[in-house]
């Protein structure tokens, strides 16, 4: 019965904050010290480094790309032959990416015909019964005949119908056939937009004329702003050594970071470039390594028979990757944030009581003008007490209530002139 009474009695009481001037310099230091540490959190993370007054856009963009170099060959295969633009980017164009031929394993003169399949675990046989026919492995070269024939004098496998004769690839040439793609050139045209802020702009800025962009190279220190990059100039930044990249090839990413403050001059808002090879070149497994694929060229030969060239191609892909954030100066952003400010100074109070309350020499003393309990009106004691803190205070409240506000007036004086 009393302690349903006394929860009955909870639910009726009311709490008034009561006011203790303190003179202690440890408890002021304290005040002052956290006050300090959140209007220098707030001063130089949250409005310098994130800038979190700001309303913010993702940007959206486009790439093209432009590759420009030569090279020249000497093989058995093909003989003496000059690599262009048209052979040795495979597609001509891609979406933010493009492939730069190095190095290949060139197969001629396929035909539709039969002939020993390539030596391996389920191809290998002592007889037809060995073989069987309309077999087709999903890992072989074609469909098999049922005949076990001589692949070498020493080797039989299953004889299969494919384009003959078949491609080996089990050695690469080495060093790569196109070692001089090391100093072919690549221009990148790339536009972007900020549709929040109508911000539109492009990687060649507008002071770049026709003239400067037949004769500049990107280079970090004495042309920045060049949007044409040299393939060995961008491996070299990237760590990578490009003649033993290009014997198996591998993958690249162009970096364009468009972070920009549109609170600033919009000559201010450009791309900064960096380049970083985005495949796993240490991957414990030898086989997973590089970039290839195969492509045939197809023609008829003298006796009108289908015949193809098969490529087993092996380059560097280079992926353009743009990205960025635009931020300019937002009134509801920045009230938002000086409002969080505020309520983060209103917790000084309560971690300075907690302090005082546990911690100091006199805490039961303070505990007891801290929290007063008027359950009568003849509690004389409680009620005494409360006009003296009252008539104490009124004259301190009218002439203080400035400072006890101090760090918030402070605060919001110093985020309005970071804006």
């Amino acid at each position: 019965h009393y302690c349903g009474k006394k929860c009955v009695g909870c639910l009726f009481d009311y709490e008034t904050p009561v006011m203790l001037v303190i003179s202690s310099k440890r408890v002021g230091a304290v005040f002052r010290l956290i006050q300090m540490l959140i209007i220098a959190y707030v001063i130089v993370y949250e409005c310098w480094i994130q800038q979190n007054y700001q309303e913010t856009d993702s940007v959206v963009s486009s790439v093209s790309t432009k590759v420009k170099g030569t090279a020249v060959t000497n093989t058995s295969v093909l003989g003496v032959h000059v690599w262009d633009v048209a052979e040795y980017i495979i597609p001509p164009q891609g979406e933010n990416s493009f492939f730069v031929l190095t190095n290949m394993i060139v197969t001629p003169a396929q035909m539709q015909s039969r002939c020993p399949e390539v030596p391996g675990p389920t191809t290998v046989c002592l007889s037809d019964s060995d073989c069987r026919s309309g077999y087709s492995n999903v890992r072989g070269s074609g469909v098999q005949t049922g005949l076990c024939v001589n692949y070498s004098a020493s080797v039989k496998t299953c004889e299969v119908l494919s384009w003959c004769p078949l491609e080996n690839d089990t050695e690469i040439p080495e060093p790569a056939l196109l070692e001089a793609a090391e100093d072919f050139t690549v221009l990148i045209k790339n536009s972007i937009h900020y549709p929040k802020f109508k911000f539109r702009k492009q990687n060649i800025l507008p002071h770049i004329n026709s003239t400067y962009l037949k004769n500049c190279t990107f280079n970090r220190k004495t042309d920045p702003e060049c949007p044409i990059f040299r393939m060995g100039d961008m491996l070299e930044e990237a760590g990578e050594d490009f003649r033993n990249m290009a014997v198996k090839g591998g993958a690249m990413g162009i970096l364009l970071d468009w972070t920009c403050d549109l609170d600033m001059k919009e000559q201010l808002c450009v791309p900064k470039y960096t380049f970083s090879r985005l495949d796993n070149k240490n991957s414990e497994s030898d086989a997973a390594h590089g970039y290839n694929f195969r492509y045939a060229k197809y023609f008829k030969n003298s006796e009108n028979t289908e015949t193809r060239t098969l490529v087993k191609a092996y380059g560097i892909r280079f992926d353009v990757i743009v990205f960025g954030k635009a931020g300019k100066f937002s009134t509801v952003q920045a009230i938002i944030h000086i409002g969080a400010t505020l309520s983060f100074l209103s917790l000084v109070n309560a971690v300075c009581d907690w302090f005082v309350l546990n911690f100091m020499e006199k805490k039961n003393y303070y505990k007891k003008h801290k929290f007063i309990h008027l359950d009568k009106m003849e509690d004389t004691d409680a009620l005494v007490t409360m006009i003296f803190l009252k008539q104490a205070f009124r004259l301190h409240n009218i002439i203080c209530s400035f400072t006890a506000n101090f760090a918030e007036v402070l605060m919001l004086m110093l985020l309005l002139r970071c804006f």
